[in-house]
């Protein structure tokens, strides 16, 4: 399943895949700090007040200890998860290596290359290309075919140049590890492409010459084979991903325990006094505090918010077009 134009352009999906996840962590970071320092000016309950009286740091930021203990054992579950498909005797790796090498050499059979790149986005790139190819060669045989049908090739393959050619100018200069890679295959509708191809085929198999019938089918090998493709180097990309936020994570956390742990043994009333720009810089440290404390949560959630929806918007390969919501 593909990510259609109009879906591409909305603000959710530049939450939810494009916006760099760093800055995505850095916006709602502020968020919550902005909101829990501006709830300061209704002194409603006042922090000093609270942790004077009620121990408020203690309890505010003890719970942070085991949260974030908790959510390192998370860490360590993504890393077993990753680490359990690269493990494997000898014969399934040798299989792995095989039928990778195999579907290679099947690729390369329709490529007007003898090697086919071992990049990524290279070979992505060259899939594609070769796909826009046939579609042009398929658009330039149409002239013994009726009204109706040139009609149609010619929807059908202006259609499939113009999202190619927009494929490439994404994948051009792009390196495996970026979304960049992934975020180009996704614009690739081939689930479409194919249903249509084959409807034209059926609806004009009378009319189809033998030549015609075999540009015919060797786009729709083409298109076929860029499914799996996709399919593979977004495997790549998720492990890839699971990997860089498990240590992140690891990261974050020990940063957040020292903060919070700081907090605990050495803030209280006494050693923090006066204001800055009229708030209590207690309630600026204790607002910093809970900020840092939940950052490996917020990277948790940012990261997670993109594998999960690529995950949901390619469920099916193929020619299934499940509903874009």
């Amino acid at each position: 399943m593909e990510v259609n134009d109009s879906f591409s352009s909305t603000l959710s999906t530049k939450i939810l895949l494009t916006m760099n996840r760093w800055i995505l962590v850095g916006v709602i970071l502020s968020i919550v700090f902005t909101i829990l320092v501006s709830l300061s000016y209704l002194e409603s309950s006042p922090l000093r007040s609270i942790v004077e009286n009620q121990g408020g740091l203690h309890f505010i930021f003890s719970a942070f200890i085991g949260a974030i203990i908790t959510g390192t054992s998370i860490v360590v579950t993504i890393n077993q998860l990753v680490l359990s498909q690269e493990l494997g005797a000898v014969g399934k790796q040798q299989s792995r290596m095989q039928n990778s090498m195999d579907f290679r050499q099947e690729v390369e059979k329709y490529l007007d290359k003898k090697i086919s790149s071992p990049e990524p986005s290279a070979f992505i790139l060259e899939l594609v290309q070769e796909i826009e190819e046939q579609a042009k060669i398929l658009n330039s045989t149409t002239n013994q075919e009726s009204t109706k049908l040139k009609n149609e090739i010619e929807d059908y393959t202006t259609s499939l140049i113009e999202n190619a050619q927009l494929v490439n100018r994404k994948l051009e200069g792009s390196q495996f590890g970026t979304f960049q890679v992934i975020w180009a295959a996704l614009n690739f509708n081939y689930s479409e492409k194919i249903n249509q191809l084959r409807q034209i085929q059926a609806d004009y198999n009378t009319e189809l010459s033998k030549d015609k019938n075999e540009t015919i089918d060797q786009l729709l090998d083409l298109l076929t084979f860029f499914g799996p493709t996709r399919e593979h180097f977004k495997t790549l990309y998720f492990q890839w991903e699971l990997i860089k936020l498990s240590r992140t994570l690891m990261y974050a956390s020990v940063l957040s325990l020292m903060v919070i742990g700081a907090l605990l043994i050495h803030i209280n009333t006494n050693v923090i006094t006066g204001t800055t720009l009229g708030l209590d810089n207690l309630v600026l440290l204790t607002s910093a505090g809970f900020t840092i404390g939940i950052a490996p949560f917020v990277i948790f959630i940012a990261f997670l918010l993109r594998i999960s929806t690529v995950a949901k918007r390619t469920l099916a390969m193929g020619p299934f077009i499940l509903k874009d919501n």
